[in-house]
């Protein structure tokens, strides 16, 4: 099938990616369904994201909490981070190209009385209204644009003076391919086969290159599954997934 993708002016989009996670947004919550194994990466990934807040802002011993933080959540999907997120006291915003997606995450934050602001649209529409946040976090998102450059840029100037960039991918590397494409879609059904083009992978050092020069790379790691316990873990490799943490310059 054709890849109907757009990546001039504000339209970075693949249609067939957003029709791809359309079909599967329901499931975004069900811990029985495709995602599930999606679900316990979610977890161990919250948890590095959740950490590095923490630190970036001095966190571990404030009794403010996340209440005076600012959040955007770019592709938050059915909300499996921004929902945690709001839930800590954070003013969170989501937004995704998949209305479907979005309207799940509204319907799940209201079941679950979690006050979050879910908008259907892209990062270039954020961008264009001036809007900074304290924390911007791309997670699983850039693999899935026509311009990858693009949306880690437009990312990068949400960012407010001394805020917080948090990007999440996956590394394109042989072993990659190996895990993530073959394995994780083809042989364990991890994710339903299609999910990734291991072509739109991206390498540590081209997240960096597009970030700029107003950010320090601040933290790196790894993520890694136990398929034996089913347990995600961190690593120092970055061969497979990873995140990464820029701190804005003030």
């Amino acid at each position: 099938m054709l890849d109907k993708s757009k990546k001039t002016g504000e339209s970075n989009f693949s249609s067939d990616e957003i029709a791809r996670f359309d079909a599967l947004a329901e499931s975004w919550w069900d811990t029985n369904g495709q995602y599930k194994t999606a679900l316990e990466f979610n977890r161990a990934r919250l948890d590095v994201i959740k950490a590095q807040i923490d630190a970036h802002f001095n966190l571990e011993h404030s009794s403010q909490g996340y209440h005076f933080l600012s959040i955007i959540d770019i592709g938050s999907g059915g909300g499996l981070i921004s929902e945690p997120l709001a839930k800590l006291g954070a003013n969170v915003t989501g937004i995704d190209a998949s209305a479907i997606s979005v309207e799940v995450a509204k319907r799940h934050a209201a079941q679950s009385n979690v006050d979050v602001q879910y908008r259907h649209m892209l990062s270039s529409e954020v961008v264009k209204e001036g809007t900074q946040f304290d924390v911007v976090i791309n997670a699983e998102v850039v693999e899935h644009v026509p311009d990858q450059k693009q949306l880690i840029q437009e990312c990068a100037s949400m960012v407010k003076p001394g805020g917080l960039l948090v990007l999440a991918t996956l590394n394109r590397t042989i072993k990659s391919f190996v895990i993530a494409i073959i394995g994780a879609e083809y042989v364990m059904r991890y994710l339903p086969v299609g999910t990734h083009a291991w072509s739109k992978f991206v390498k540590p050092n081209e997240l960096n290159s597009w970030v700029g020069n107003e950010f320090n790379l601040t933290f790196q790691t790894g993520m890694k599954l136990n398929p034996f316990k089913g347990e995600w873990l961190t690593t120092p490799s970055l061969a497979v997934n990873y995140i990464q943490t820029y701190a804005h310059r003030r």
